[in-house]
């Protein structure tokens, strides 16, 4: 029994034996098989080109992102020390509006009794 195996794995590992995997009709034969991996390849490429685009596409938008929220936050402030009272004084001074020095008058609709 020992003998048939060796015999078989020098059988195997003949050059004669390898020559039959790569003729033409094998080869014809497995064109669909390579036609697939193929396709699978162009796909692998394609699916790392546009991950690699989506990452800079990504980082391009967090960058604009973060722009956008200095922006926002510069604005706010300025907003803010703007609305303080002494400030909104100081913009409508010049259209010679002034500060009340003395309350409000109240107007009432009913006379009083």
């Amino acid at each position: 029994m020992s003998t048939e195996q060796t015999n078989n794995t020098t059988s195997f590992n003949s050059k004669g034996d390898w020559k039959k995997f790569f003729n033409y009709h094998t080869i014809v034969q497995n064109i669909p098989f390579f036609l697939f991996l193929s396709v699978l390849a162009v796909l692998y490429i394609y699916n790392g080109h546009h991950a690699d685009k989506l990452i800079r596409k990504i980082s391009t938008s967090e960058k604009n992102i973060k722009e956008l929220e200095y922006e926002f936050k510069t604005i706010k402030s300025e907003v803010i020390y703007r609305s303080k009272a002494s400030e909104m004084i100081k913009a409508v001074e010049p259209m010679g509006l002034k500060e009340l020095k003395e309350p409000p008058m109240v107007l009432s609709d009913t006379l009083p009794q």
